[in-house]
């Protein structure tokens, strides 16, 4: 039977330990029945440690610091333990040095007032129009996407709904607004005051409006033209 052992967020100077402990929890109940012996164990973590310094460390340069999950799968043909190292993936998230933190903190709390109290700087870029001629516009946070709105016009008002996630999700779920002149500049010029008038809510949920409307153009593309 093919096992899985993954290490979970460890610090990097703690890995070795983290993989031996868990490759051990996973087997305690073939040690239990002499299909395996406390020595075949730790000679299988200590084999996959030597690999793992040997990317991680050597190849890699990771910091004791930084922060690193494993995930590899195995299989148990006693008394050997085979891993499918063709399965391994390592993922590293480096720790940021604290001379480095600092100054850029202080600067940021300088500030903070425009970052807390001040209105989100949002861009829009427009994507598309639906068969029923909504418009879909992905929302923009510097350079980063991090929302879409679904624009439905009528006349001169529109009703919008739509989410960021990013720098706090915000969701939208039907607001209705007058412009006039072209729909695509009043979006563009008024996009951060029509975003604020929504509410706070968890990524999830502002995640899952964003995926709705995305969706909508991407079912279309999707859709193949009938044969005459």
């Amino acid at each position: 039977m093919p096992y899985t052992l993954r290490s979970g967020l460890v610090i990097a100077g703690g890995y070795a330990d983290k993989v031996r402990r868990v490759l051990f929890a996973q087997l305690r109940d073939e040690v239990k029945s002499g299909r395996l012996s406390n020595s075949d164990v730790a000679k299988a973590a200590a084999e996959l440690n030597r690999l793992l310094f040997e990317i991680l460390v050597n190849k890699l340069h990771v910091d004791k610091g930084d922060v690193v999950r494993i995930i590899v799968e195995y299989e148990v043909e006693p008394p050997n333990i085979k891993w499918k190292l063709d399965t391994l993936t390592i993922q590293v998230w480096r720790r940021v040095p604290d001379e480095e933190i600092e100054p850029l903190v202080k600067e940021a709390i300088e500030t903070a007032e425009e970052y807390m109290k001040g209105e989100i700087q949002l861009t829009v870029e427009k994507l598309g129009e639906t068969d029923t001629g909504d418009v879909v516009y992905r929302v923009k946070y510097g350079d980063l996407d991090v929302g879409a709105i679904l624009v439905t016009p009528v006349d001169h008002r529109a009703v919008i709904r739509g989410a960021i996630t990013e720098p706090t999700p915000i969701v939208l779920r039907r607001t209705i607004i007058e412009y006039e002149g072209d729909l695509d500049q009043y979006i563009s010029e008024n996009i951060s005051r029509i975003i604020s008038q929504g509410r706070n809510s968890e990524r999830r949920e502002a995640q899952k409006v964003v995926n709705e409307i995305l969706a909508l153009l991407e079912v279309e593309e999707e859709e193949p033209e009938l044969e005459e």
